[in-house]
């Protein structure tokens, strides 16, 4: 089968959205099929894999250096006939989302959308009234779903999530990512505690970027309390982002910057190596849809304790590869000092990793989404995009001008 992948970002960025592509891509083509990916430009980047093309793009002034992907390319117009993709598959709503759509709609393809993220959840970084933004969210995402043939969401949670505000019942299908479990069986964990000089801490280790929506102000604030009972112990954050300064201070009031450690943006092929040096996975973020660090850490054989939540949730059983606690400091507190004064509960948690971990395996996971294609392709032909029954006609609301002073904070 040929697919093709259109993506906001992909390589050199580093993020949940951009490993799932890849873990896919890989595991689709040890299976046989070809895979064409559809991304931004990356100056200064050299591909390792073909069939990567490029859109062009601009660089925004962030931290983490996300860029901005125009959607338009003569060169792509001309070359996408010639490649006869079976299916388009959408990794985001907007910018090549939308090319995608139209794509799919000029050359009579179906269109299948992944639902990577909790768009609702990054409101925030809209600087206008938060219920509109919102209800705008929810009216744009109802809106481009209606154009797709399948939905993709990774985790159960969001598939409910779908039901409940978006009424969308049918055509949608749980396929989290995969994880190439070869690296982490293969991962040596004593070069790692060497060069960082972990010595004989216990280490506690988290990945993610550094914003607001991760909520590394309760894990940080857990492993504060968490230190007193526990001196020997410390906490590693794998990442970066807006967020790393604000947290870093935070860490100086309360009194552990000593033994917390922020190592910045590690190369991918490397996070093996660090989750398999560590004692225990720690994650705090409210906002996952499906958990994939989580599933890394499972992989890596690490007992987990983190936050319950969506994503999350789906991938740790509760007593049984960790422990899911309440989101305050002192719940998640507890669940760590429970996991570490626990000798016997530690090694029942990591001895169930590896049973857990192997059902995310990639290529299980590949063979699932090739399922979702062959849907999608039998729903195109007979005429059956997703029904949107529950997006909110928000523009109707705008219209009224006696509202606009509610939304925007002016007068109509």
């Amino acid at each position: 089968m040929h697919i093709a992948h259109f993506t906001n970002t992909y390589h050199p960025v580093i993020s949940g959205v951009v490993r799932s592509i890849d873990t896919f891509r890989q595991a689709l083509t040890e299976l046989g099929h070809n895979v064409f990916i559809f991304a931004q430009n990356a100056n200064d980047y050299q591909d390792k894999e073909p069939f990567v093309f490029r859109y062009p793009s601009i660089d925004l002034p962030m931290s983490h250096n996300f860029p901005l992907t125009i959607p338009i390319s003569s060169f792509v117009d001309k070359v996408f006939p010639s490649l006869k993709p079976a299916v388009i598959h959408s990794h985001h709503p907007f910018l090549l989302g939308r090319a995608a759509a139209n794509k799919a709609e000029e050359h009579h393809i179906p269109l299948v959308f992944t639902f990577h993220t909790r768009y609702r959840e990054y409101s925030h970084y809209v600087a206008l009234n938060q219920q509109f933004v919102k209800d705008a969210i929810d009216y744009w995402l109802g809106d481009y779903m209606q154009k797709c043939h399948h939905i993709v969401v990774p985790s159960d949670s969001i598939k409910q999530m779908l039901a409940d505000v978006y009424g969308v019942t049918n055509q949608v299908t749980t396929v989290p990512t995969g994880i190439d479990l070869r690296p982490y069986q293969a991962a040596d964990s004593h070069s790692i505690r060497q060069k960082r000089g972990w010595g004989e801490d216990k280490v506690l280790i988290s990945i993610g970027r550094l914003a607001e929506e991760k909520n590394w102000k309760v894990l940080l604030a857990a492993a504060g309390s968490a230190f007193k009972q526990h001196p020997q112990a410390r906490l590693v954050i794998i990442g970066d982002g807006e967020q790393k300064d604000e947290l870093s201070k935070l860490a100086g009031k309360l009194g552990i910057a000593e033994r917390v450690e922020f190592t910045g943006k590690i190369p991918f092929d490397e996070v093996p190596l660090y989750l398999k040096a560590a004692d225990l996975f720690c994650f705090a973020s409210t906002t996952e849809t499906q958990g994939l660090v989580t599933m890394e850490a499972l992989a890596a054989e690490l007992p987990v304790v983190a936050v319950e939540a969506s994503g999350t949730q789906d991938v740790v059983e509760h007593d049984r590869q960790g422990l899911l606690a309440e989101n305050n400091p002192e719940a998640l507190a507890a669940a760590i000092n429970r996991v570490l004064d626990d000798e016997e509960l530690y090694h029942r948690f990591k001895q169930a990793t590896a049973d857990r971990a192997a059902e995310f395996d990639m290529k299980r996971k590949a063979e699932d989404l090739i399922e979702v294609y062959h849907q999608a392709i039998d729903d195109q032909r007979a005429d059956r995009p997703v029904q949107v029954d529950k997006a909110r006609k928000i523009f109707e609301l705008i219209i009224d001008e006696q509202k606009l002073e509610q939304f925007f904070g002016l007068k109509a």
